[in-house]
């Protein structure tokens, strides 16, 4: 962030000074919301919030080193004062990234955003200085505390952009203005809220309909691979690249395949040149988040091999996706609880066949623990039943359903597909299904645990590799 006065401060976000003294602190520290997170010269931001409010802890951030409070009433130290905490951070942000000027990239799509981010910032940054969402940061309050970490050095600010309904996306392509915009997917990721993948391909959209004409810059980067996607093209002004594995795509995979160990392998294709990449990454699905971190690349001038260099090196930068941990005694821990939808489930199911293909010729086997996929709507039954039924198909040896209602529709939907019996089992929260695996887990076997958020199924993966012998995992 730009080092502002209290006074500059107040005019961009249109508020009012209380206690401040004669001579103010500059602000020249980072924006933060976590009074634990301050730093000397820091602006904090006081947000109200479900289980605590930001306000209580003002006079805390102060003493450790905050030059001002933002906030939306007096709190008995130096502040400003605004009708709307939010609204005043996106203020600043603009303010920031207008008077900076980074090239901003911004990014959406169903699944595969952060993973595709990580991917996209880990490129950038062998170019110049790179700003990027932290973890899935990606929303009114994230995005501006992103963009607010940009600096006079920074050449290139990355920025994850979510969506829950129509307008969402535009709402934050205002504040943060993009050169070039990338859609990767429309899938089935909160459908129940949209109503259908129109509804969410008129969302996700939004971001190309943003962006600056061919004239003046800007690029759509768009997945040629998904029709919905590809349509996309007769919405922008900008021009338009593809990528993906079909043949008109600018940005290609060819030869693809998976490693023995499940990482994904394939010629990348450009139109100045082609090289080969074996990832660090699990899963056949970081091919086209790959292809869509190369293309940003290949638009800011990088040559194929050096593409293909990092896109190699790449791992991931956000926890609790598809990360990878092999324990002492020879159990691999596949930890993709971050969130769950459809698509991700089925890629993650995918990669985990994969893993297993190595890890049956040694006596290993698979476990999908699985937990509930939240804001699916009137799909919820068919698409729980639908993961339960693919376990089946891809030959994953245990399906470990853990919840309610939806995983019952995993468990059943298993062993309705086949001759599955005991290979399925459905439990009632995390507790039980660690103990259930710690009795039975043997050495070779892999297990990947996935759900959405809200369940917080990583709990089953922090106890199994925690190794913590009466298996206690935190009630939910």
């Amino acid at each position: 962030m730009i080092p502002l006065s209290v006074a500059e401060l107040t005019h961009v976000v249109r508020g009012e000074p209380h206690d401040i003294p004669e001579s103010p602190p500059l602000i020249t520290g980072p924006v933060v919301i976590d009074s634990r997170l301050v730093e000397p010269g820091s602006l904090f931001a006081a947000l109200p919030g479900e289980r605590v409010d930001g306000h209580d802890f003002a006079a805390a951030a102060v003493a450790a080193g905050a030059a001002v409070v933002l906030a939306a009433r007096p709190v008995g130290v130096p502040a400003v004062v605004v009708d709307d905490v939010v609204a005043a951070l996106s203020e600043l942000a603009r303010h920031t990234v207008r008077a900076l000027d980074p090239t901003v990239v911004a990014l959406t799509g169903s699944a595969g955003k952060t993973s595709t981010k990580d991917l996209i910032a880990q490129v950038l940054e062998r170019v110049g200085p790179t700003v990027f969402t932290p973890g899935s940061f990606n929303n009114e309050i994230g995005l501006p505390l992103t963009a607010l970490r940009t600096e006079e050095a920074t050449r290139y600010l990355v920025l994850e952009m979510g969506a829950r309904g129509i307008g969402h996306i535009r709402h934050l392509t205002e504040l943060t203005p993009p050169r070039v915009g990338l859609v990767l997917n429309v899938g089935t990721a909160h459908i129940g809220e949209f109503g259908g993948r129109e509804a969410i391909a008129q969302a996700k959209g939004e971001l190309v309909e943003a962006l600056p004409p061919a004239a003046e810059g800007g690029v759509a980067i768009l997945n040629a691979d998904d029709p919905l996607v590809r349509a996309m093209a007769a919405r922008t002004r900008a021009r338009t690249v593809f990528f993906g594995e079909s043949e008109d795509a600018t940005i290609r995979a060819e030869h693809i395949r998976l490693t023995p160990q499940g990482r994904p392998s394939f010629r990348l294709t450009t139109p100045t040149g082609y090289a080969d990449v074996t990832m660090r990454l699990y899963g056949e699905h970081h091919v086209s988040n790959a292809l869509a971190a190369a293309a940003v690349a290949h638009e800011v001038g990088m040559s194929a091999e050096a593409i293909a260099e990092t896109l190699a090196t790449a791992g991931p930068l956000s926890k609790w996706r598809m990360e990878v941990t092999e324990r002492a005694d020879g159990v691999t821990i596949v930890n993709d609880a971050y969130n769950a939808n459809p698509d991700s489930m089925r890629a993650a199911l995918r990669a985990l066949a994969a893993m297993g293909e190595t890890a049956k010729a040694d006596g290993g086997r698979t476990w999908a623990v699985l937990g509930p996929m939240a804001e699916l709507g009137d799909e919820t039954f068919a698409e729980h039943d639908a993961v339960g039924r693919l376990a089946v198909r891809l030959n994953v040896n245990k399906l470990v359903s853990v919840g309610g209602q939806e995983a019952a529709w995993m468990d059943m939907g298993a062993k309705n597909e086949g001759s599955w019996g005991e290979e399925s089992v459905h439990v009632s929260d995390a507790r039980a299904a660690v103990e259930l695996l710690r009795g039975e887990l043997r050495p070779g076997d892999v297990v990947l645990v996935k759900a959405s958020r809200s369940v917080g199924l990583e709990q089953v993966a922090d106890a199994l590799l925690a190794g913590d012998a009466d298996g206690e995992v935190a009630a939910r």
